[in-house]
């Protein structure tokens, strides 16, 4: 008999998870995700990721604006599933809901936890230049990511960016957790303590964190590049445009930071300089910077702000 499981997610990288979970010998009973939402000027309404991956699976949705409410506290109650699977669903568990008996909440975090517990894992490990990231699958507690957990696997940052750190990290996710779910159906799952000493918080990213300031190394500017591509984006100002930088490479170069030392956008920085690959001037496409300097002139020896 196919054991009943209910999944919480929201974003694109909890899709791939409930492709995962649904492909596999257990049945997805109910998706929770975060509710339709009005987009743009238009006022749309723009169902998430995983709402729309729910409905071509048929799967039941349920989003509510609070999860803490009686309705949703007596569905879980009385359902006859045992295990809900979390990831980055975006609102905290409510205790009355984690404490239902013989109910296990198990969130998958794409960090090693305690390292960069919180909101923007992925982010942080890119923007403070991890050598190492991966996946945590860990039982839910009142406190935030900080439950024990039963799996980490670790893997190697290799230029990623956020965009692409994300898919591998969702990849990796979906093999976890029927692992995860393996183990606990055979009663050898192993929960581990996380080790207090090591913890770090992976804050939201503010839009504030994303203006360029180019009195840092260059190596950590692509770092913050890296880690807020592809949102929200790092970028400066020039003659009042917004400009984004999608992809730079370091250059051994010197020059005052905000300089443009070439006329193919290479700027310096506080030590060496970045070469700018991919550019988006603000609502436009992206494009190289050949093409991009074909249409808009940032001249040799301005200093960008």
């Amino acid at each position: 008999m196919e054991e009943k499981i209910i999944f919480m997610g929201t974003p694109n990288f909890s899709v791939p998870i409930l492709k995962s979970l649904y492909d596999s010998n257990y049945k997805v009973e109910a998706v929770y995700t975060q509710s339709p939402k009005k987009k743009s000027r238009g006022q749309k309404i723009v169902k998430s990721p995983v709402h729309l991956e729910s409905i071509k699976y048929g799967i039941p949705v349920r989003y509510p604006d609070k999860l803490d409410n009686d309705d949703d506290y007596n569905f879980l109650k009385n359902s006859d599933v045992k295990y809900i699977i979390v990831v980055a669903y975006g609102q905290i568990i409510p205790e009355r809901l984690l404490n239902i008996p013989n109910k296990i909440f198990l969130n998958i975090h794409a960090s090693l936890l305690p390292r960069w517990r919180g909101a923007a894992p992925i982010q942080r490990c890119i923007i403070e230049m991890d050598k190492f990231t991966g996946v945590t699958i860990m039982k839910i507690v009142p406190k935030l990511d900080a439950g024990p957990y039963m799996m980490q696997e670790k893997i190697e940052l290799k230029n990623d960016n956020f965009s692409s750190l994300s898919k591998k990290l969702s990849i990796l996710s979906s093999k976890l957790i029927l692992e995860s779910l393996n183990l606990l159906k055979k009663n050898k799952a192993n929960f581990i303590e996380q080790d207090r000493s090591k913890i770090l918080y992976a804050k939201k990213i503010q839009k504030s964190e994303a203006e360029i300031n180019w009195n840092i190394p260059a190596k950590n500017l692509i770092a913050k590049i890296n880690g807020l591509n592809s949102f929200p984006g790092a970028w400066f100002k020039h003659n009042d445009t917004r400009i984004k930088v999608i992809e730079a490479i370091e250059v051994n170069k010197e020059g005052r930071p905000g300089e443009v030392l070439d006329d193919y956008l290479v700027i310096g920085c506080k030590q060496k300089a970045i070469k700018i690959i991919l550019i988006q001037k603000e609502g436009k496409n992206i494009l190289d910077i050949k093409n991009f300097l074909t249409g808009y002139k940032i001249e040799k020896g301005e200093m960008l702000t």
